[in-house]
């Protein structure tokens, strides 16, 4: 199961059944789970902990040192869940500062030639299109970043959110929303991903009714959210949504 050209650190962990194909490279202090594939010409480097069941394709580039010009060394990690696919080119880098981590959750799809930057944290059943998340962005679950996308740095990306290929992110995305152009606007709410991941309807119109509220009325951040909590029906999503927009750093695209 490990090709005779693959370059193993004896130190090392790697679980049962794992397949290490043609000319990887995995460094000294990686730990792999069980069943986990690299098919050829991957490098895995750094502190990295990889769960079970893994594939990452030819010329993948994990768990290697920061981008970022403020590192100034120390321990810092690279965290991989369960079921993910990792595609050609793609590049995880671990974080910057001492003792902090990459984290990236299970079952994601991340596309040929992304890059995950340092302290990315992203959820679960995410996927990226050939696109560049840099630092400190959040991703969470079953969001969509489409291809040659780019995420700025501490932006976040809400659950179910879905970024339209080729925009320019640099504020939130708000959750079950879909934002597309450059620069980028909410268009709409995510129909598709709500079907899909089995959103009642009575959720989905009280999504609507609170995206109408929040970016087509012309109100402040403050009085649309108000306006939510007063007239929209109360259920997990509009929960979430409201609170996702109120905890904003960098504002939510509009």
């Amino acid at each position: 199961m490990i090709h005779p050209t693959a370059i193993i650190d004896s130190h090392a962990e790697l679980g049962p059944g794992c397949e290490v194909g043609p000319f990887c490279v995995i460094g000294p202090n990686v730990k792999i789970g069980a069943r986990c594939r690299f098919i050829s010409h991957v490098v895995v480097d750094g502190h990295t902990e990889i769960g079970d069941d893994n594939q990452f394709y030819p010329f993948a580039s994990i768990g290697l040192k920061t981008q970022d010009l403020k590192w100034k060394g120390g321990l810092t990690r690279t965290v991989i869940g369960h079921r993910n696919t990792i595609r050609e080119c793609v590049t995880i880098h671990s974080a910057t500062g001492d003792g902090e981590s990459t984290v990236i959750g299970s079952d994601n799809n991340i596309l040929a030639s992304s890059h995950i930057g340092h302290n990315v944290c992203m959820g679960n059943h995410v996927i990226v299109s050939m696109a560049a998340l840099a630092g400190h962005v959040i991703v969470e679950d079953c969001a969509i970043v489409g291809g040659l996308s780019a995420v700025h740095q501490f932006c976040r990306i809400g659950t179910m959110g879905m970024i339209g290929g080729c925009s320019k992110i640099t504020q939130d995305i708000p959750p079950y929303m879909i934002v597309d152009g450059n620069p980028a606007a909410t268009r709409m709410v995510n129909k598709v991903g709500l079907d899909r991941n089995g959103v009642s309807e009575s959720a989905q119109s009280a999504l609507r009714t609170a995206h109408r509220i929040l970016f087509r009325d012309g109100l402040t951040i403050p009085n649309a959210l108000s306006r939510i909590e007063s007239e929209v029906p109360s259920c997990p999503e509009i929960l979430h949504l409201v609170n996702f927009v109120r905890t904003s750093q960098r504002g939510v695209c509009k």
